[in-house]
């Protein structure tokens, strides 16, 4: 069987992308019933979880939020950076798109719709939170999901690996002072202390405990003993982030109950800035003749988000009950839908997109 053959009969199986990443919006959705349903029944309880803090930073949650990026970094491969000059177009498109335009954007569309648009309709503290929210979604580019967007659309593996291991090695500069920049133009005070400290905890740490413990494994049995280990604690992962979202929406549902249109308020924006940001990459990536197996992943890289990072940073800037908190969680309710939806398009538009570079050789150019 040939390797398109193969990846083919994997996507038609539903291989390529597991139960838990195909249903993640409906594992969120029912977290997010529960976690109102819960909060309603035992408030005390979940008062006393809140509490549990060192420097602004909530021990469970931030136990939780390891357990989902953990595993992620452990996939980083940083021996692949050798390759980072054999595709030099396709990586600047994503790098340009994720540092220099995507968090721009998304703040002035959170500011264009929460300041302009939705100003009657939520109240002024609470439609700040939520674009500080959004400006956290949109500073962080995606380092997990984009394998599964690139095997779908037949991306290439090297390129896909070269730039999750790029992006997580600028995040760690860049990530902080882009945060801090954008909060403050959006007139949201920002305790540095605890954009660094969130920063190392879900960043750093985990990125080098994840390179040592990928280190170890591969010496032990090679891609074969990472690809098993990482398939046994990917249960710990999905664990991570329901019951983070559950306790999210326990604080929160007093004011979703109050305000039960602000989940589909903060949605609009968000999915604005995925089709939008995508169209520009992808079109970009055309005009710039990068084959489609580099075009495609890049421009799904630059539209998708590393939300896990997104979510515990507001939790520790702004607290398990804030505005904030609750945008991010938003963000996760709706990046599987419209990512699904743009690797289709991709799919379906790959005739379209290969006729450039076909004009082009016939060209001469």
């Amino acid at each position: 069987m040939t390797a398109q053959c193969d990846v083919t009969a994997r996507r038609a199986t539903g291989e390529v992308m597991g139960r838990f990443e195909r249903y993640l919006s409906v594992w969120v959705g029912l977290a997010i019933v529960a976690g109102i349903a819960l909060g309603k029944l035992f408030p005390t309880a979940f008062e006393w979880l809140s509490g549990l803090e060192i420097a602004n930073v909530n021990l469970v949650v931030a136990v939780l939020i390891w357990a989902m990026v953990y595993p992620m970094m452990i996939n980083v491969d940083f021996a692949s950076l050798r390759h980072a000059g054999d595709r030099p177009k396709g990586l600047t498109v994503t790098l340009v798109i994720n540092w220099l335009i995507k968090p721009f954007t998304m703040a002035g569309l959170a500011l264009l719709f929460f300041e302009g648009f939705f100003a009657g309709l939520v109240p002024a503290d609470d439609a700040k939170a939520y674009i500080a929210g959004m400006i956290l979604l949109g500073a962080a580019p995606c380092t997990a999901m984009v394998f599964v967007w690139s095997q779908l659309t037949d991306g290439d593996a090297t390129y896909t690996l070269v730039q999750v291991a790029i992006n997580d090695l600028i995040m760690i500069f860049a990530f902080a002072p882009l945060v801090a920049l954008l909060l403050g133009v959006a007139e949201v005070i920002v305790p540095w202390q605890t954009l660094l400290l969130s920063v190392g905890l879900y960043v750093v740490i985990p990125l080098i405990a994840g390179a040592l413990t990928r280190r170890h494994l591969f010496g032990q049995g090679g891609q074969t003993a990472v690809d098993r280990f990482t398939g046994r604690i990917k249960p710990i992962t999905v664990m991570g982030l329901v019951v983070t979202v559950l306790l999210l929406f326990a604080f929160q549902g007093e004011r979703i109950l109050n305000q039960p249109l602000v989940i589909a308020l903060i949605a609009i924006p968000l999915i604005i800035q995925s089709v939008g940001i995508f169209g520009l990459a992808y079109l970009w990536a055309r005009g710039w003749h990068v084959p489609i197996s580099i075009g495609a992943p890049a421009a799904l890289i630059g539209t998708s988000n590393f939300f896990e990072l997104a979510v515990a940073v507001a939790i520790s800037l702004f607290g398990l009950n804030s505005g904030a908190a609750l945008a991010t969680v938003v963000g996760v309710l709706v990046e599987v839908p419209v990512m699904l939806a743009l690797v289709k398009l991709v799919n379906r538009s790959r005739p379209w997109y290969e006729r450039a570079s076909t004009v082009r050789q016939r060209r001469g150019t």
